[in-house]
């Protein structure tokens, strides 16, 4: 198929792609507990991700006692490490995503990743799934020096160069992953059943989906809009 709108469909990683908040949360739980703060429940830990895992938990020390830099910057290797060594035992992608992926790939659209998780830990958790194969490449937080996060365009702008340029649409979760497309120029989708720290109306995306099933359908509204 060749008269798709899109040469590239971006898409956030946790709590777009992949619901990884079983994940999380017990990573912040483990470093919580070596603190000996009581663990906090999933629906607690939801809105505090889409940032990066240190501010995850910045959050989360306040919410369970408080938080001091020096307790957040000696606590967060351990969370890391116990992440990294536990990315994928709870983690799974959300209904309909496979599926999508395989109609975007039949209509030519190159896919990829821009999260403000870490590019080696992104591309870990992505290759354990054994969907490494679907992403022309992953932008992590970090790929683009410490002002590259989102709502920075800079991860967005370095996906569509990385995928040979065209016409880009985002899909994420997160009022950055929004704002990122908005800075960058291009359309955004959000989806409903992420990770929202607010009402997905102040998101201001351009759709909103509530299943993978309507992505197809609503990029061809929007690239024809």
């Amino acid at each position: 198929m060749t008269d798709f709108p899109f040469n590239i469909v971006g898409f956030d990683l946790d709590g777009t792609l992949f619901d990884t908040s079983a994940d999380l949360t017990a990573a912040l739980n483990h470093a919580l507990a070596l603190l000996g703060r009581p663990p906090l429940d999933v629906e607690t830990v939801k809105p505090m991700i889409g940032r990066g895992g240190k501010y995850m938990l910045q959050q989360g020390l306040e919410a369970s006692g408080g938080c001091d830099p020096d307790t957040l910057e000696r606590t967060y290797p351990a969370l890391l490490a116990f992440y990294g060594d536990n990315l994928t035992r709870g983690t799974h992608a959300f209904p309909g995503l496979a599926a999508a992926m395989d109609a975007l790939d039949a209509r030519g659209a190159k896919l990829a990743i821009v999260t403000n998780k870490s590019e080696q830990l992104a591309v870990q958790l992505v290759a354990e799934l054994g969907l490494d194969h679907r992403f022309a490449c992953v932008i992590g937080g970090d790929t683009m020096g410490p002002d590259g996060r989102k709502p920075s365009p800079a991860g967005i702008h370095e996906m569509i160069r990385r995928c040979g340029g065209g016409r880009a649409a985002f899909v994420g979760d997160s009022i950055f992953d929004t704002q990122a497309a908005k800075n960058a120029g291009i359309p955004s989708i959000a989806v409903s059943f992420g990770f929202l720290m607010q009402p997905i109306e102040e998101l201001q995306a351009d759709a909103v989906i509530d299943h993978y099933d309507e992505l197809v359908p609503t990029l061809e509204k929007l690239g024809t809009a």
